[in-house]
């Protein structure tokens, strides 16, 4: 056994504990070299579920050990987002070097809430990077964050300042006159309505915009929802655009909304959750006109930036609303022009939390390592094997497209005089089955198979196993289906 340093938690046999961890970290990229010879997703038996409900046991245990129980136990039932196969949510599928700065980064052990150190420099590389990304003004800054829902939450928050001013942060909502309202459309992410509850505005005070065939947020139906609530005595304050749908993918009309919220004097955000990136996409970015304008956009890296979980951005126009919403001097965060508390301001005065790991290494070390250049091409061709998916529905009788393909997201479902009932079949089968992991989605009362093609790692051949795979699995549902209603009779 591995045995601990006397009143430390460092090993007493670092020799031992280096071949043990070249062993973990040997069966990782062994498990992702060959991820195409495991199943995708499969479900966890009882018995492996049963193990997590164990006691605590007060003895320690050995490394190895623990390390046995994670390729037996948890290493087999994660949700494969890794795997090419994967097209069920819009998960990244992360990379080797990814994974490796992951493990840099626990080692430093660095938290990035503030002080003067060298990761907060990294964090403000970034910040400056990102800034030229999206045509930014130097008064842009920015903030790491979990993902776009913590992000949306802090723009909705920055916007409140913004409109009220910074005494918000102490006297409330309540003890302003105006009664905020802000924009979205029926097809933005629920995370857009979680963020005015979790604000004090309320859920009620989000007005969620018809869309049009193409599932985009109809302007004109904004304008009206807009001069409508001025008219109630209303204080409309916020927008939220959004680029890459979560049902289908849809692009707002951004550069339209921008016209409006600037005619309007409202704070205009973009949820760019996983689209926002596809400014790295020569082909796809001019699509995103209108994003240079926003006042926040809100996105993932480990989305299309393919960085391991969890990544999240949040880009302010003028940081001044954002230190005005977040900075919190206290007597234990006393900032200096030397020393450790130099370097002010500090992330911790940008959001929320004081606490914050290194998520900027791996996101430098996946821009460093592999380019923009090269990014915008993985997210490109994860478009064109979109096209790919919707020619093969297409032109494939026993399958019926279900909505406009904009980017990387697919909707379709299996022919069938009960079809939502036979694809929700269809789709635990190809779960359980392992071939291929898409989801499901709702559109005007049709149930559809919704495959999200994200990962870089996904090629032509996974398409063309996910619909070989559906139409086999969908005869078999109908087949069942007949019987059971032959039974029934």
């Amino acid at each position: 056994m591995l045995k601990t340093s006397e009143n430390t938690l460092d090993p007493s046999d670092w020799r031992a504990f280096r071949v043990q961890g070249h062993q973990m970290l040997d069966d990782m990229l062994d498990y992702l070299e060959h991820l195409r010879g495991q199943p995708v997703w499969q479900p966890m038996p009882q018995a492996v579920r049963d193990s997590f409900r164990q006691t605590l046991d007060n003895a320690p245990a050995d490394l190895a050990e623990a390390h046995a129980d994670f390729m037996k136990t948890i290493l087999p039932y994660a949700v494969g987002n890794t795997h090419p196969g994967f097209m069920g949510w819009v998960h990244g599928g992360g990379t080797p070097v990814g994974m490796l700065a992951e493990m840099l980064a626990a080692g430093l052990n660095a938290n990035l809430g503030g002080r003067d150190q060298a990761p907060v420099e990294l964090e403000r590389q970034l910040v400056q990077w990102i800034r030229t990304l999206f045509a930014f003004p130097e008064t842009a800054g920015g903030l790491l964050v979990s993902g776009t829902s913590m992000a949306n939450l802090i723009s909705v928050l920055i916007a409140r300042t913004a409109l009220l001013g910074p005494a918000v942060r102490q006297t409330g909502i309540a003890a302003s006159k105006l009664r905020l309202v802000a924009y979205t459309s029926t097809s933005a992410h629920i995370s857009i309505a979680q963020a005015m509850d979790l604000a004090g505005i309320g859920s009620d005070a989000l007005r969620m915009i018809p869309v049009n065939e193409h599932h985009q947020m109809d302007v004109a139906a904004l304008a009206v929802a807009i001069a409508t609530d001025k008219a109630a005595g209303l204080t409309p304050f916020f927008i939220a655009a959004t680029v890459g749908t979560a049902d289908v993918g849809a692009i707002d009309p951004l550069a339209a909304i921008a016209e409006l919220a600037g005619r309007e004097k409202l704070w205009f955000h973009v949820d760019g959750a996983y689209g926002a990136l596809a400014v790295l996409a020569t082909d796809i970015a001019p699509r995103l006109q209108g994003i240079e304008r926003a006042d926040s956009i809100a996105f993932d890296f480990h989305k299309w930036g393919q960085v391991p979980y969890d990544a999240g951005f949040i880009l302010v126009r003028d940081s001044v609303y954002q230190l005005d919403t977040f900075a919190s001097p206290a007597a234990y965060l006393r900032r200096e022009t030397r020393g450790l508390a130099a370097g002010s301001p500090w992330p911790c005065d940008l959001g929320p939390e004081l606490s914050r790991g290194f998520r900027a290494l791996k996101i430098w070390f996946t821009i460093k390592v592999y380019g923009p250049e090269k990014l915008g091409q993985i997210i490109s061709n994860t478009c064109t094997l979109a096209q790919y998916l919707k020619q093969r529905v297409e032109s494939t009788p026993q399958l019926e497209l279900l909505a406009p393909v904009a980017l990387n997201i697919v909707c379709f479902r299996y022919r069938s005089e009960d079809a939502n009932r036979i694809n929700a079949k269809i789709v635990i089968a190809l779960q359980e089955s392992g071939i291929a992991a898409p989801s499901t989605t709702t559109l005007q009362g049709k149930l559809a198979i919704r495959a999200a093609i994200v990962n870089h790692r996904t090629t032509a051949s996974d398409i063309d196993a996910l619909i070989e795979a559906t139409l086999a699995f969908g005869k078999i549902a109908e087949n069942n289906n007949l019987t059971t209603q032959a039974q029934g009779k």
